[in-house]
């Protein structure tokens, strides 16, 4: 089982980037999917997620407004669009999937997921 993130860069704060989650091995169909980041010397903390259902969606309040969420009709990707980066964005950003806990309901821990991708840098320069 692989996930895979891509799309992270280089950008100018106040711009945008969009991230994409792919995965091998597995079907998103039966996962409720995240997304999670961690910055130099802090710990992995939650970004969003959607609901196995794909009918929940949940964003922490730091991105809430700036960050969208979404995947297409059959859920062979999820992707996390960002807008309005600024510094407290850059990241190592990493998207995780679970076949655990409700089905219309959005896990927010790391201990909730059990397959991780490897990431994807995301710096946001001024």
């Amino acid at each position: 089982v692989q996930l895979q993130a891509s799309g992270g860069g280089l950008v100018q704060a106040g711009g945008s980037l969009r991230l994409s989650c792919e995965p091998s091995g597995l079907n998103f169909r039966d996962y409720g999917v995240g997304w999670f980041r961690q910055a130099p010397g802090k710990e992995r903390e939650f970004v969003a997620g959607m609901s196995r259902s794909t009918r929940a969606y949940s964003y922490a309040d730091s991105v809430k407004g700036r960050f969208t969420i979404s995947t297409d009709a059959s859920k062979s990707s999820v992707n996390l669009q960002m807008n309005r980066l600024n510094l407290e964005d850059t990241a190592v950003y990493y998207c995780a999937a679970t076949a655990r806990g409700p089905y219309n309901g959005v896990a927010k821990r790391s201990v909730d997921y059990d397959n991780w991708g490897q990431g994807t840098l995301v710096t946001v320069s001024s």
